[in-house]
């Protein structure tokens, strides 16, 4: 890979004692190399190709292994539009952050990092080595498409801006998430034999949850219905916060501005003594803090569940999607406000594409990477060309249609030899259009749902924030002992291990770990992004 660029070659030389004066001036560039070292001036600011004469990167990415990026047809037909053409040095997700920390250590950087997870602190940390190369320039310049997208969505480049004003990695946006994770759902069959609507309230909730343990819903003769089900409330715990006014299991901002860490919070008391109460009347499965999300599963399969987490109601459940599960609506208690659901702040939390230093043409590579941010691009890498999984059927109002799968098959496996965009979370965008004519009725019941339960009492529940060295080093010092605590008494509040009378105890020893220091730290962080 290229270390440095011809210039920093050059002013290196000058600097190492006579000897090495030597060294440098007798490693001369081949004429392949000096014609690939790109000037803005063999850029097209729009068409494409994009430059005047070929050029190669190295690109260094997460790599399933489910087929080599120099054969698909996504990475070729780029090729083929732009004239760029990308050599790969990849590895798997389990070490890839091994090798993103080696190269980063050894300066032999690849001229791209792509779907590459790059944390905010190594976004500052880089950025201010110059080992990542600023690219608010470049995006103003070359990037008409994410450009146009920051405009529209001014938070979205305040999250994206560190301290000092750069920004050195791109986001992936999606615009039309909802959820952070899977959702809340209903056994539908449950519903339907007991003859009862949602619950509306905490208090309609424990009546239907105490109906379905003693009215056999199953109808199986046996009272073997386990009313609630988790994995160490992992599954539940941010969606049954919202029954308490809460919007995230971690740091959050009230409509206020202000600030909350949820673990002190009145409404984190209440949601406690609403799971003791679950787990006294044995309504709240006892294996929660024992069994795997597999054996839960096996549970749903064995249609014991009434209410439980999933992505989609038929993962647990088993049987094909349908609309006969409904999810859950969020129930109001005793805490004013209640409820409201955080939802998916819209962008990727982490860095997921940035240039080194060592790339020789850094404008080419932001036109490269902005097609992934039109419409255009963004369905060429979430599905794959045109007439192989789909064709258009009207291409003006961006309709389009499935086709069958190429020998059969399952339609996202295959998609994962199309395009590298597949379990990982890459750069570019995503929107709603981008799939018109291809939802599933599944798909359009669920925007309804969404649509009806859960955004019109939604917000982000907090931004992608920069913190300081600093701040950063003392926030994870403090939460490494903090969060193990929170997480213990939260076990032992629930099963009656610990009594809730010794709820001002529990809380005067999460302000003593550093609680209200952690609220101001990000206080502080949040201030600092909603002024910019």
């Amino acid at each position: 890979m290229r270390k440095i660029r011809k210039a920093s070659a050059l002013l290196l030389c000058l600097t190492l004692s006579m000897s090495l004066l030597s060294a440098c001036g007798s490693s001369n560039e081949t004429s392949d190399e000096v014609s690939a070292s790109k000037t803005a001036d063999d850029v097209q600011k729009e068409g494409f190709p994009i430059v005047s004469k070929p050029l190669t990167l190295k690109m260094m990415s997460q790599d399933l292994g489910i087929q080599d990026w120099k054969e698909m047809p996504v990475l070729q037909e780029m090729e083929k539009l732009t004239g760029i053409k990308m050599e790969y040095n990849n590895a798997t997700p389990e070490s890839f952050l091994t090798k993103k920390n080696l190269v980063f250590a050894s300066g032999d950087l690849p001229d791209i990092f792509y779907a590459a997870d790059i944390g905010k602190s190594e976004q500052v940390t880089y950025g201010s080595q110059g080992v990542l190369i600023p690219l608010d320039d470049l995006i103003e310049n070359y990037a008409p498409n994410l450009t146009k997208i920051l405009d529209e969505n001014p938070d979205i480049r305040k999250s994206i801006t560190t301290p000092d004003g750069h920004i050195y990695a791109l986001p992936n946006i999606d615009l039309s998430a909802v959820w952070y994770r899977g959702p809340m759902w209903y056994n539908g069959k449950f519903l339907k034999t007991l003859g009862v609507s949602e619950p509306k309230t905490t208090e309609e909730l424990y009546t239907y949850l105490k109906r379905v343990k003693e009215e056999d819903p199953n109808g199986n003769g046996k009272q073997d219905e386990i009313p609630l089900s988790s994995v160490k409330l992992d599954d539940l715990r941010m969606y049954f916060f919202g029954f308490w006014g809460m919007y995230s299991e971690d740091i959050y901002v009230d409509k206020e501005d202000k600030v909350h860490y949820p673990y002190t919070e009145e409404g984190y008391k209440g949601y406690l003594t609403f799971m003791n109460r679950l787990w006294n009347d044995n309504l709240l499965d006892h294996e929660t803090f024992s069994q795997t999300n597999d054996q839960k599963k096996a549970k749903g399969i064995n249609n014991q569940l009434a209410l439980f987490s999933e992505w989609f109601p038929n993962f647990t459940l088993g049987g094909e999607p349908d609309s006969s599960n409904p999810m859950m609506t969020l129930v109001e208690s005793e805490i004013a406000g209640s409820p409201v659901y955080g939802k998916h702040p819209g962008l990727s939390t982490s860095g997921t594409f940035a240039i080194s230093s060592s790339n020789p043409a850094p404008e080419a590579t932001m036109r490269w990477v902005d097609y992934q941010y039109s419409y255009e691009g963004a369905s060429l890498f979430a599905q794959g060309p045109e007439n192989i999984l789909w064709k258009y059927t009207d291409k003006e109002n961006h309709m389009k249609e499935w086709l069958p799968v190429p020998g059969g098959g399952n339609r996202d496996e295959y998609k994962g030899k199309l395009t590298p965009n597949n379990g990982v979370v890459p750069p570019g965008m995503n929107r709603s259009d981008l799939t018109n004519g291809l939802r599933s009725d599944f798909d359009l019941w669920l925007d309804k749902e969404n649509e009806e339960k859960l955004i019109p009492i939604a917000k982000a529940p907090f931004p992608s924030v920069y913190l300081s060295n600093e701040e950063q080093s003392e926030t994870s010092t403090l939460r490494s002992d903090l969060d193990t605590y929170v997480k213990q008494m939260e076990a032992k509040f629930v099963t009656g291990q610990e009594p809730l009378s010794n709820w001002d105890k529990y809380k005067a020893q999460v302000e003593k770990m550093g609680g209200n220091r952690i609220v101001e730290i990000y206080q502080g962080a949040y201030d600092r992004w909603n002024v910019e």
